[in-house]
């Protein structure tokens, strides 16, 4: 077995979506809150554009970089969105963001490089670092301050190897969304800033700005998966400075060949026809968030921070139990419900749970009161 796979910890949302799985096909009923899947469906227009591809024949190998008209428009989406100028040329589309990721890293990192991640963080951050021969450094975000990134911890974790920061806004799983102050003093450290922006569109409270207003020496991680209600389709992209497009287009033409070619079509529909099918989903997110965030309190969880963007929750569990993965294992065992635990995502977020709205509000109103039930049956605080 090779070495690299041992440096790498399993994804525990996903261990308790497959445990979750076995118990429904043993005929136990569960309440996903666990996974960050859109509960939509994908927008008929996206269907559509994709169904359309097939038939024309839209079935066969693309440039390893994506199509030439998909990278113009998501160049154009970014202008659009954020008035900043990314050249076609930047873009690089994968079959995912995860892949996009394993590319940039790829093309970035030498052995032993350093990449600065908050903690809390994605689960598969440092995994991806350390399967590439890079190594994760941590700095500790705050819930009181609304999990801002400080400058002066971010100065304190840095080595002279350290060649990279990562920024996630809005985050998971803590749904912040880091200011535009915020973003802007980034931009002054002397590093590679990686900013994974795949939640973009899905904001509550204020607005998410990309990277790319406050500096252009910086990689974006984005997406289909979240916005467009696109998961299983599997189309992400990075926006890269130039320099860094062809060593990346050389592990993709290696490792993953291209995109599909259809679901590259369907992407082009999304960009160009499904703003509206977004603003009505984000406003079934907006509702759901109404009314997990108050019915969470009222059944004890605590919350330092109200969650601004994305679709999660990361809920204090202390009251109830400091080993937030035994206690993600007990809800889903005994009252059915699944959620994440913290621990998941770095030390940080122990004693906590992830808590995901997006689930039908009235999966959420029954996950609730299975947890009420459970929770009250079985009273205890940690010890």
């Amino acid at each position: 077995m090779g070495s690299r796979t041992d440096r790498l910890s399993p994804f525990l949302v996903m261990e308790i979506l497959e445990r979750a799985g076995e118990l429904q096909r043993a005929g136990t009923e569960v309440i996903h809150l666990e996974v960050g899947e859109p509960d939509f469906p994908t927008p008929e227009c996206i269907r559509e554009a994709g169904l359309e591809a097939i038939r024309r024949g839209h079935t066969r190998y693309t440039p390893s970089l994506g199509l030439p008209e998909l990278r113009e428009a998501i160049a154009e989406d970014y202008r659009r969105r954020y008035g900043v100028a990314v050249s076609p040329e930047q873009v690089v589309v994968t079959s995912g963001t995860s892949p996009a990721l394993l590319l940039l890293f790829g093309a970035l990192l030498e052995p032993g490089d350093e990449v600065l991640l908050p903690d809390p963080h994605y689960a598969c951050y440092p995994n991806f670092i350390r399967f590439l021969e890079g190594q994760p450094v941590f700095f500790p975000l705050r819930a009181a301050e609304g999990y801002q990134y400080d400058r002066d911890r971010i100065r304190a974790a840095r080595t002279p190897r350290t060649v990279a920061l990562m920024v996630n806004s809005p985050a998971n799983p803590t749904g912040a969304v880091l200011s535009r102050e915020t973003l802007a003093a980034l931009a002054e450290e002397d590093l590679w800033l990686i900013s994974d922006e795949i939640y973009h569109g899905l904001v509550y409270e204020g607005r998410a700005h990309s990277i790319l207003e406050f500096t252009d020496r910086a990689f974006v991680l984005n997406g289909f998966s979240k916005r467009y209600a696109m998961t299983g389709w599997r189309l992400g992209y990075v926006i890269a400075p130039l320099p860094f497009i062809r060593p990346m287009q050389i592990m993709a033409q290696n490792f993953f060949i291209s995109p599909a070619d259809f679901v590259q079509h369907a992407g082009l529909a999304a960009l160009r026809q499904a703003e509206p099918d977004v603003q009505r989903m984000v406003a079934e997110y907006a509702r759901r968030r109404a009314f997990l965030l108050p019915a969470l309190q009222a059944l004890g969880f605590g919350l330092d921070t109200l969650p601004a963007g994305a679709y999660y929750v990361l809920a204090r569990a202390e009251r109830f139990s400091r080993d937030s993965r035994s206690l993600a294992q007990e809800l889903l065992e005994k009252a059915h419900v699944a959620v994440t635990p913290g621990i998941d995502f770095g030390p940080a977020a122990e004693g906590y749970l992830r808590f995901s709205y997006a689930n039908s509000l009235e999966n959420l109103q029954a996950g609730i009161a299975r947890l009420q039930a459970y929770l009250a049956a079985s009273p205890r605080e940690a010890g």
